[in-house]
């Protein structure tokens, strides 16, 4: 998540952001929280350190479609224990 999504999110009066400064519909200036903001940044940092890290989603639904076809489709699967791999690497905040 940018900043200006946390800002859009926090801030749902807020309709443009110019200048790292926020602006509601009739062009008045919104102050806002930059610690807040930047807490919701940090917040939603895991997702996309996971993003990066998961297998391309063709190879997720191989492991899952081979898992499937063996019947071990388990905790003990490629699938399940490559996911969890990232998962714990990047644990939600």
């Amino acid at each position: 998540m940018t900043h200006h999504d946390a800002i859009f999110k926090l801030y749902p009066q807020v309709i443009s952001i110019r200048n790292d400064e926020a602006y509601d519909a009739n062009n008045n200036v919104v102050h806002y929280d930059v610690a807040a903001v930047q807490s919701q940044v940090d917040a939603s940092k895991y997702k996309e350190q996971r993003m990066l890290e998961y297998p391309f989603i063709g190879d997720q639904l191989d492991m899952l479609w081979h898992a499937i076809n063996t019947n071990s489709l388990n905790q003990t699967s490629d699938f399940y224990t490559t996911i969890k791999a990232v998962k714990d690497k990047y644990p939600k905040s």
